[in-house]
């Protein structure tokens, strides 16, 4: 226990920190990515109290933006992706390329000679996914123009890194020609052979492997899977020679489409924000304090006129592909950091003695003070374009499963009827269930439907709650619904609930907390049934018509003194004929002493309900 405790202390500060800066700055608007940077410089580089293992807690914390990809990548179909097939290849490709020949071109200006200058231009043109897309997602921007522009771009970027790393070897010292020779068309195979193996998984295994996993009912063996299944996907791609992120993102998009792809969201989420904000802090930590000490001036000056340089480059390259002067503003302006593929991209290349180490130390701070100044800029590009008109508010294509304008929970014989009338009008709805057998089932008939519980706060999330204007609560058991109403009214109490009532008991339950419409299951059925037998027995329709209101009215005059009154009250609502049946006989004794049904009737008599109609006809 003595050898661990130095072990434990490191996490209780590291965890502390992230808390307190975390929340301080969110509080004064400068957002969570810079608390975490902050926390990490003050316990690493100032304070000193942590000062090995920085480099395992950035790789430990570079699975955060593994998790973070995956998660974009769930909310991507590829019909999503292929429309943003211009944006992707077309604005990502021309701000790699142009940004990297321009910084390229200025680095030769100093003492670096073409090929550390080629490198370190091309690294630097890459921005941060991390940092990005942690800003779009706290501002709620990635589903507006200007933050799908952010995202193809880095996207684009996260592609590119792939050659970048293969072409070290060429632009190493002497290794130019022994790695012209050196291009293994196994390797290349091996790489296309795992990205296919990749594709194949996603589409014909993991589908069923969840089914039978929510068959068993364990939500951590759940949680299990959904981790084995982002890091095994990162895994196969990273030894296949590409980014562990691009392989996670691969893995959601071909997920995207899933059944279970909410329940993977909700699993993988609270992993996400974890390891995201421990990759924050580990940047932090990682500042040479002597480096910055010794380079301040370099650093004070190269990080901001790195930023202006990339965001002068990428503003007009918005406008040349079609975005209008607030998109392109805040496109520049939330990409214009160095990314942490620059880390991996610089060590490599001293590693392969392009640069020296002292080289890349100051890069790294360069990279770092950018992404400290990120939701500084960020938030300048919010304020100016905060006056015009921003095209990009929400996008059409329903982004993750939760565009929809209903969200109905629970997919019971009851959901699925009033499923059938939602859609019969050309609405969407995203349906949630925990049954996997129906999900199966009901998938075979075209409906998206999608494996979470309505208990579950970041499962509603996923599904797309916030976007919902109805939530329709469909589920069987009304302690259940009694919960999930309960957790839609306190986590969001903007929502209209319409929900199924089990009996008249349950819908003075659910009136009492607060829902905007309530339906006893059997309700309408009941009426349906008795107006149609009151036709079978002669009645006109008209006046079938206007019993069946009558008794409906009734009802809901009585519901409404019972939820003043008690269940008790309003008995006197339902007496319009005070008909007696007949024949009222008493029961024969049963054979054991029990009561037994009453006698059979005379010979010759009509039916009860036949007379009652016959006396009503005449009343008439």
């Amino acid at each position: 226990m003595e050898e661990t405790a130095p072990l434990f202390l490191e996490v209780l500060l590291i965890l502390g920190g992230g808390i307190v800066a975390g929340t301080l700055f969110k509080r004064i608007g400068l957002g969570t990515v810079l608390g975490y940077l902050f926390a990490g410089i003050v316990l690493g580089p100032v304070l000193r109290v942590i000062e090995s293992g920085k480099g395992e807690i950035l790789h430990i914390g570079e699975l955060g933006v593994v998790f973070l990809l995956f998660i974009i990548g769930l909310e991507l179909k590829l019909s999503r992706l292929w429309s943003l097939r211009r944006q992707i290849f077309g604005l990502g490709l021309a701000q790699v390329l142009l940004t990297g020949a321009v910084l390229a071109g200025l680095l030769m200006l100093l003492p670096l000679g073409w090929r550390a200058a080629s490198v370190i231009g091309f690294g630097l043109a890459l921005s941060s996914t991390a940092f990005a897309l942690q800003l779009l997602q706290e501002s709620g921007s990635l589903n507006t123009r200007f933050g799908q522009a952010s995202f193809s771009v880095l996207l684009f970027q996260d592609l590119a890194i792939v050659p970048l790393l293969a072409l070290l070897p060429v632009l190493a010292p002497g290794g130019g020609a022994e790695a012209a020779a050196g291009i293994d068309p196994v390797a290349i195979a091996k790489s296309f052979g795992a990205l296919l193996l990749l594709v194949l998984a996603g589409r014909y295994l993991i589908n069923p492997l969840f089914r039978v996993l929510a068959n068993a009912g364990a939500r951590e063996v759940m949680i299990a899977a959904a981790l084995f299944v982002v890091l095994a996907s990162a895994l196969l791609m990273g030894l296949a020679g590409f980014s562990m992120a691009m392989g996670s993102f691969i893995a959601g998009v071909l997920l995207a489409e899933s059944s279970y792809r909410h329940e993977l969201e909700a699993n993988i989420d609270p992993f996400r924000g974890l390891l995201l904000g421990l990759f924050f802090i580990a940047v932090g930590l990682s500042l040479d304090i002597a480096v910055i000490r010794d380079n301040w001036w370099i650093i004070l000056l190269g990080a901001p006129a790195l930023m202006a340089v990339k965001a002068a480059i990428l503003y007009p390259l918005c406008r040349v592909f079609g975005e209008n002067h607030a998109n392109a503003l805040r496109t520049s302006l939330v990409l214009p950091q160095g990314g942490e593929f620059a880390f991996v991209l610089f060590s490599a290349a001293s590693g392969a003695a392009i640069f020296d180490g002292a080289v890349g130390s100051l890069l790294v701070a360069v990279v770092t003070l950018s992404m400290a100044l990120t939701p500084l800029t960020a938030y300048l590009g919010r304020r100016l374009t905060e006056e015009e008109d921003d095209e990009g508010e929400q996008l059409e294509e329903d982004f993750e499963g939760a565009g929809s304008d209903i969200l109905m929970i629970g997919f019971s014989r009851f959901g699925q009827m009033a499923a059938q009338v939602l859609l019969s009008s050309g609405l969407e709805m995203t349906i949630l269930d925990s049954s996997a057998e129906r999900i199966k089932t009901a998938g075979r008939f075209g409906f998206r439907i999608y494996f979470g519980s309505g208990l579950r706060r970041e499962v509603l999330e996923a599904a797309g709650i916030r976007q919902a204007k109805i939530v329709a609560v469909c589920t069987n058991k009304p302690e259940v619904t009694n919960q999930i109403v309960d957790l839609i009214r306190s986590e969001f109490p903007n929502v209209s609930l319409f929900v199924r009532s089990y009996d008249r008991n349950h819908s003075l339950v659910l009136r009492e907390r607060g829902v905007s419409f309530e339906i006893r299951e059997t309700l309408e059925s009941a009426l349906r049934f008795g107006g149609q037998t009151l036709e079978e027995l002669g009645f006109e329709t008209a006046r079938v018509r206007e019993i069946v209101e009558d008794v409906r009215k009734r009802d809901a005059e009585r519901l409404v003194l019972q939820q003043a009154r008690g269940l008790g009250a309003g008995g006197s609502v339902f007496a319009p004929n005070k008909a007696t049946p007949e024949p009222l006989v008493k029961p024969r004794a049963g054979r054991d002493g029990e009561p037994a049904g009453p006698k059979r009737r005379p010979r010759g008599q009509k039916p009860l309900s036949v007379r009652l109609a016959e006396e009503s006809a005449a009343a008439d």
